[in-house]
C-alpha cells in the first residue's frame, strides 16, 4: 500500500480536535504530526474539512444469502462506504439461512465474495436448542452473539427463553464475548389491531415501555449471575435508564446502544400511514427521547447504531400505510453520521462526541479497540473526511441502499462525507466510488 499523508485543520484525535498531518504507512496511521511538519511523499491537503476515524456500525441487517432482494452485501456496503462507514457487523437474522450454526455461517461467508466494500464482521445467533453451536461458531470467527426476547419477525429465528440464555451466557463469559439482546418481553396485545391500522400512535401503544423495561431487568439479572458481557441493542425506553445506571455503578459488564431514529424523530411529529417510520421498539415521544439524549451525552448510553433493517416497499406497506402488517425496520445505513450529527449539533455536541458515539465505543464492543475507532499511531487508517458544516437534502437518487424507502428522505441533514479511506487507500470520493471490494472480513 502506498505511503502518504493527509493534512487538515481539524483532525479529531483522542486528545481533541487539532490541526496536523496524518502520516500513513502500510495501511496504518504511523504518526499524527504538527501541521507544518515536513513530510516526504504524496500529501492530500483537505483544508478545513475534518478528518475522523471511519464510522463503525455493529448493528446492520444485510439479509444475504436468501433475502438479497431486501438488501445484500453489495448494495449495503456501497451505501456504507458513501456514508463514511468503514466497518460494520452483520446480524445473524433476516438472511436465509440464519447464522445459528457453522454450516449456515459458511454459506454467509461464501455470499460475501466480491461484494464487501467495507470491512465486515458477523454476529452468531442464539435460538432455542443451539447452545452446542456457540464454541464452533466462535472458533470460526463470529464476534459474539445476538438473541431476541420476543418474536424476531423471522420464524426461523425464534426468541430465546431465560433457560436458553442461562445455558449459553456462562460459555460466552468464559470467552469474554458479548451477548447482544433485543429487549422486549411481549404480552398478548392484539387490541391495537382493532384501531386505525394507519395510526402511528396506535402502533406506538402496541409496544409499551414496560416490555423493554422488564426485559432489561431480566438481562441485568442474567449479566450479574453469569458475568457475561451483555449489550442492550436499540434502547428506546428512557424508563430503563435508572436500572441501567445502577447496574453500571455496580460494575456489571453491561453496555447499551440506541439508534439514530430515536434521537432524530419524535412520535408526536410522525404522520399516520407513513410506515417507513415503523421499527421495533418504536420511536417514542419527545420527552422520552430527550432523556435518551441526556443519557448519551452523560455516557450512560455507550454509542449509537443504525439497526439498518431494509425491506422491499411492498413489505413496508408503503401503498397501504398499514402499521399492523408492515415490516418493522429503518433503512438508514448511509446516513448514520449526518443523521446523528444533525441532531447532536443542535445540542452543542462536538465532533469528538461524534467519534466516541460512532467509532471509538463501537470498536470496543466488537473487540477491535486496539486497532480501529481512533486516530492514533498504530491504528488502521480507516478514515473519513467530513465537511461538518455543509448541509444536504436526502433524496432517493442519492441513496445507494437497494431500496430507497427511508424516513430521512426529504430531511435536510448536516455533515457531508467527502472521502472514505480503507486501510489508507481512498475508496470513495464524493460522488464516486474509487476502489470497490476492498473490505476485509473481521474476526475477534
Amino acid at each position: 500500500m502506498p505511503d502518504f499523508a493527509i493534512k487538515s485543520k481539524k483532525i479529531v484525535t483522542p486528545a481533541g480536535i487539532r490541526p496536523g498531518v496524518l502520516r500513513i504507512e502500510g495501511g496504518r496511521i504511523a504518526a499524527v504530526l504538527p501541521e507544518h511538519e515536513p513530510v516526504g511523499g504524496p500529501l492530500a491537503d483537505v483544508g478545513e474539512r475534518a478528518v475522523l476515524p471511519g464510522v463503525i456500525d455493529p448493528h446492520v441487517h444485510l439479509n444475504e444469502p436468501g433475502r438479497t432482494d431486501w438488501e445484500g452485501f453489495d448494495t449495503g456496503t456501497r451505501a456504507a462506504l458513501a456514508g463514511g462507514l468503514t466497518t460494520l457487523v452483520d446480524m445473524p437474522l433476516n438472511s436465509s439461512p440464519v447464522t445459528t450454526s457453522v454450516a449456515n455461517f459458511e454459506q454467509k461467508l461464501a455470499a460475501t465474495a466480491g461484494k464487501l466494500h467495507v470491512n465486515c464482521g458477523f454476529w452468531g445467533g442464539i435460538v432455542p436448542g443451539n447452545a452446542a453451536e456457540v464454541e464452533p461458531l466462535l472458533a470460526r470467527g463470529v464476534l459474539g452473539f445476538k438473541a431476541f426476547l420476543t418474536h424476531s419477525g423471522i420464524d426461523d429465528f425464534p426468541n430465546a427463553t431465560e433457560a436458553d440464555l442461562r445455558a449459553v451466557m456462562p460459555r460466552l463469559a468464559r470467552h469474554g464475548v458479548p451477548l447482544l439482546v433485543h429487549c422486549e418481553l411481549s404480552e398478548d396485545n392484539d387490541a391495537w389491531k382493532q384501531g386505525d391500522p394507519r395510526s402511528y400512535l396506535n402502533y406506538l401503544a402496541s409496544r409499551p415501555k414496560h416490555w423493554e423495561d422488564e426485559a432489561v431487568a431480566l438481562m441485568i439479572r442474567l449479566c450479574r449471575d453469569t458475568g457475561c458481557p451483555t449489550h442492550i441493542v436499540h434502547l428506546s425506553s428512557a424508563d430503563s435508564l435508572a436500572q441501567i445506571a445502577a447496574a453500571k455503578a455496580e460494575g456489571l459488564p453491561l453496555t447499551v446502544e440506541t439508534g439514530q431514529h430515536y434521537l432524530f424523530f419524535n412520535a408526536e411529529d410522525l404522520p399516520d400511514g407513513q410506515t417507513r417510520y415503523k421499527c421495533a421498539p418504536p420511536i417514542r415521544e419527545r420527552a422520552n427521547n430527550e432523556q435518551l439524549w441526556q443519557a448519551l451525552q452523560a455516557g450512560l448510553i455507550d454509542f449509537v447504531a443504525t439497526d439498518h433493517s431494509p425491506a422491499p416497499p411492498a413489505l413496508k406497506q408503503i401503498d397501504t400505510g398499514d402499521f399492523t402488517t408492515a415490516w418493522g425496520g429503518i433503512a438508514s445505513l448511509q446516513l448514520a453520521l449526518p443523521a446523528l450529527w444533525t441532531a447532536a449539533h443542535r445540542r452543542g455536541a462536538t465532533l469528538s462526541d461524534l467519534v466516541r458515539w460512532l467509532s471509538e465505543n463501537p470498536a470496543k464492543l466488537i473487540g477491535q479497540a486496539g486497532r480501529k475507532g481512533r486516530i492514533e499511531a498504530g491504528y488502521d487508517a480507516d478514515l473519513l473526511v467530513l465537511d461538518a458544516d455543509a448541509t444536504f437534502t436526502v433524496t432517493e437518487a442519492g441513496l445507494h441502499h437497494r431500496h430507497k424507502v427511508s424516513p430521512y428522505v426529504g430531511e435536510t441533514l448536516r455533515g457531508v462525507v467527502e472521502q472514505t479511506y480503507l486501510a489508507g487507500e481512498l475508496a470513495y470520493q464524493r460522488p464516486d466510488f474509487v476502489r470497490l471490494n476492498q473490505g476485509r472480513i473481521l474476526t475477534r
